[in-house]
C-alpha cells in the first residue's frame, strides 16, 4: 500500500470487523466519507436489519447509516483485497476472529485494533494477540485505535478526538488520514503498549468508579478514585515499557475520565449496578453488548501480581466480581490502607 495523504485516502479498501455499537459507528464513519465500506456482521439478523432497514437497532439504534456501508456474514468476502481493516471485536474473541482472518488477509494489509481488553489467559493486549494470529502481516502493519469516544457521540457527528498508535509513524499517519473528518480528529502515537494498556484498564477502574456513584459516596471519593486508577494504569504501564506521557494524553486520562463519568459508559453502569445492590450474573444476563472491563479486571489482577505491582483498586475490583466481596468492604480496605507519600518513585 503506497503512501497514502488525506486527499488521497478516498481510494483505500476498507473493511470492519464487528458490528457492535463501536464497528457500526466507525464503519459509518468512513462510509460518510465516500468509501464503500465492507461491515463484516456476526449476527444474521443485525445483517438483515442493516440491509432491509439502514440500521443497527440492536447495537446502534436511531441512527441512519451510509448507502455506502455494505454489510455481510461472510468473513472473507469482507477483508479480502483490503488496504485497511479495522478490527472491532469484544477482545475475548479477538483469538479466534484473527485466526479465521489470517488466510485472507494480504502482507500489505494493514490492521488496526479498536478492541480494548487483555487476554486472560496470555495476558497480551490485543495487538499482541495479533502478532501471535496473523502471522503474514509485518508487526509495522499493526495499529491500535483508543482514546475517549463513545459510539453513539461518533454517530451523531460530535467533535471526536482520539489517537492511531503503529511502531511506524508512517503507518500511523496513514491510518490518521484514512479515518480523519471535521468532526473526527486523529493524533498519532508510537507508544502501542501505553496506548493499549490505557484503553483497556481504564475499563476496569470505571467499574470502580460505577461502584463509588451507585454507594452515593460523592464526587470527591469518585474524583481521588479516577486519579489513583490512573497511578495504577501508570505503573503497569511503566513495567511493561509504555511511555509515561501516553497516560496524560486522550488514551490516558482522557479515555479514563470519560469511562469513569459519562452515563454511556457499559463499565460504569456495571459498576453502579453492584453499588445498588445487583449481582454480577443478573446485570450481565441483561446485557448484550460487552462490558468489556469485567474479563479485563481478572487479567489484570493477575498480570499485575506476576510483574509484582501494586494495584489496589484494581484488585478490590476484581474480588468484587470475581470473589463476592462487598463493595462497602472494599472501599474501607482501600481507606485503611498502610499511608504513603503520594509519588511513586518513578
Amino acid at each position: 500500500m503506497p503512501p497514502t495523504t488525506e486527499t488521497d485516502s478516498s481510494k483505500l479498501k476498507i473493511a470492519v470487523v464487528g458490528a457492535g455499537s463501536w464497528g457500526t459507528a466507525l464503519a459509518n464513519l468512513l462510509a460518510n466519507k465516500g468509501n464503500p465500506i465492507d461491515l463484516w456482521v456476526f449476527e444474521k439478523d443485525v445483517r438483515a436489519q442493516i440491509q432491509q432497514s439502514g440500521e443497527n437497532s440492536v447495537f446502534l439504534p436511531g441512527f441512519k447509516l451510509s448507502p455506502n456501508l455494505r454489510p455481510t456474514n461472510d468473513l472473507a468476502q469482507a477483508i479480502s483485497d483490503k488496504d485497511l481493516v479495522l478490527l472491532v471485536v469484544p477482545s475475548h474473541v479477538v483469538r479466534e476472529t484473527t485466526l479465521k482472518m489470517a488466510d485472507y488477509l494480504s502482507g500489505d494489509t494493514v490492521v488496526v485494533s479498536a478492541s480494548k481488553g487483555i487476554e486472560n489467559q496470555t495476558h497480551l493486549t490485543m495487538t499482541g494477540v495479533m502478532r501471535e494470529t496473523l502471522t503474514d502481516i509485518p508487526p509495522h502493519h499493526l495499529a491500535v485505535l483508543s482514546g475517549p469516544s463513545f459510539a453513539k457521540e461518533v454517530a451523531r457527528n460530535l467533535p471526536t478526538v482520539v489517537t492511531v498508535a503503529s511502531e511506524d509513524p508512517v503507518i500511523a499517519a496513514r491510518v490518521q488520514h484514512a479515518m480523519v473528518t471535521p468532526y473526527f480528529r486523529v493524533y498519532t502515537s508510537e507508544d502501542i503498549i501505553g496506548v493499549e494498556l490505557g484503553g483497556s484498564i481504564k475499563n476496569v477502574i470505571a467499574i470502580a468508579a460505577g461502584v463509588i456513584d451507585g454507594l452515593e459516596l460523592g464526587l470527591n471519593t469518585r474524583a481521588a478514585l479516577i486519579t489513583r486508577g490512573m497511578t495504577e494504569i501508570r505503573r503497569l504501564g511503566l513495567k511493561m515499557g509504555a511511555n509515561p506521557r501516553t497516560f496524560t494524553g486522550l488514551a490516558g486520562f482522557g479515555d479514563l475520565i470519560l469511562t469513569c463519568t459519562g452515563d454511556l459508559s457499559r463499565n460504569h453502569t456495571v459498576g453502579k449496578k453492584i453499588g445498588q445492590g445487583e449481582t454480577i450474573d443478573d446485570i450481565l444476563g441483561q446485557m448484550r453488548m460487552v462490558a468489556e472491563g469485567v474479563k479485563t479486571a481478572k487479567s489484570v489482577y493477575n498480570l499485575s501480581r506476576k510483574l509484582g505491582v501494586e494495584m489496589p483498586i484494581s484488585h478490590e475490583t476484581y474480588r468484587i466480581l470475581y470473589e463476592n466481596l462487598p463493595p462497602k468492604e472494599a472501599v474501607t480496605r482501600l481507606m485503611t490502607r498502610d499511608l504513603k507519600q503520594e509519588l511513586d518513585e518513578i
